[in-house]
């Protein structure tokens, strides 16, 4: 077990949120906060509590910090089909294939883009955490395409301040079963941990605020192929948004696709693809834009699903 904590909840905390009094007493962020009352770590007056419970002044606090996890290395090694697409002094931009994670982690031992660039004798920003320096933004393991890794420290710091500003143009195709009704339109829906399955993530009442803008493609048969535009940038929004509108993305079982037709399109992971990437660059201050071609197995999905 890890460190535990105790402490009395003052008068001028009367009525605060659980998380928001973590933050206030212990320094946590509210993320952090939330996270441990999730996971059962908060107590008030022994009784344990959520995230969302209310404090009363007087009563005692107590949380129990989970033991550090181990530190993750970064293995530099060259990735087959991790393409450059920009290089200079400020950033690298990928083409990052499927199995391929932005970063180490714990419980993943497969290749990443971080690891991928190393082995390639990239340099990148040492801002950051140890095993993620450089990384501003993220594909899931799953999903390919466009990445930018800051270079330089003002790289890195731009970048930070466009990502969360939401200036960033961040576009994404997803080919989704059935047909979007409308068929463009905004899936605004806050999105946080799933309650039973730790690995998953979903649409509920008090979860982060996510934005999903999307238009369709193109409609076929058993698919709609999604143009998208992030206006957050959650962990696994598309996939828990499009699920959420019983619309998975085709092959994606995590959240609920259809396995028959998946394995019919022979595809062995979601069909999503981060195809535009633009942004001010850190350097110049000019508006840049990178583009990626689908890779072989998503066009080959694609291709059979417009067949049928």
């Amino acid at each position: 077990m890890g460190e535990s904590r105790r402490l009395e909840v003052p008068e001028g905390l009367e009525g605060e949120r659980v998380d928001a009094a973590l933050a206030r007493l212990f320094g946590f962020s509210r993320t952090k906060a939330a996270d441990l009352a999730t996971a059962g770590l908060v107590w008030i007056d022994g009784q344990p509590v959520g995230k969302s419970g209310r404090v009363t002044a007087g009563s005692w606090l107590e949380i129990e910090l989970p033991e550090p996890p181990p530190a993750v290395m970064i293995i530099p090694e060259l990735i087959a089909g991790m393409t450059i697409v920009h290089d200079d002094d400020d950033i690298v931009v990928v083409d990052k294939p499927v199995g391929v994670a932005a970063h180490p982690s714990p419980g993943w031992t497969g290749p990443t883009v971080v690891g991928g660039l190393a082995g390639a004798g990239y340099r990148v920003s040492t801002s950051g955490a140890a095993e993620r320096q450089g990384v501003v933004h993220r594909l899931d393991v799953g999903t390919t395409g466009l990445m930018a890794v800051a270079k330089s420290e003002r790289a890195y710091t731009s970048l930070k301040r466009q990502f969360k500003e939401r200036t960033v143009n961040k576009v994404y195709h997803a080919l989704v079963q059935g047909q979007m009704d409308p068929l463009r339109g905004t899936i605004d829906a806050p999105i946080d941990r799933h309650p039973q399955a730790e690995y998953r993530w979903a649409v509920v009442t008090d979860g982060k605020p996510s934005v999903t803008h999307y238009e369709t493609v193109e409609a076929f048969r058993h698919a709609s192929l999604l143009e998208i535009h992030l206006e957050t940038g959650r962990t696994h929004q598309i996939r828990v948004h499009t699920s959420a509108m019983r619309h998975p993305c085709v092959g994606d079982l995590t959240y609920g696709a259809d396995p028959v037709l998946a394995k019919r399109l022979n595809l062995l992971r979601q069909w999503l693809h981060a195809v535009q990437l633009g942004f001010e660059h850190p350097g110049s201050g000019q508006w840049v834009e990178f583009t990626s071609p689908y890779p072989a197995d998503l066009q080959h999905s694609l291709d059979e699903v417009s067949a049928t």
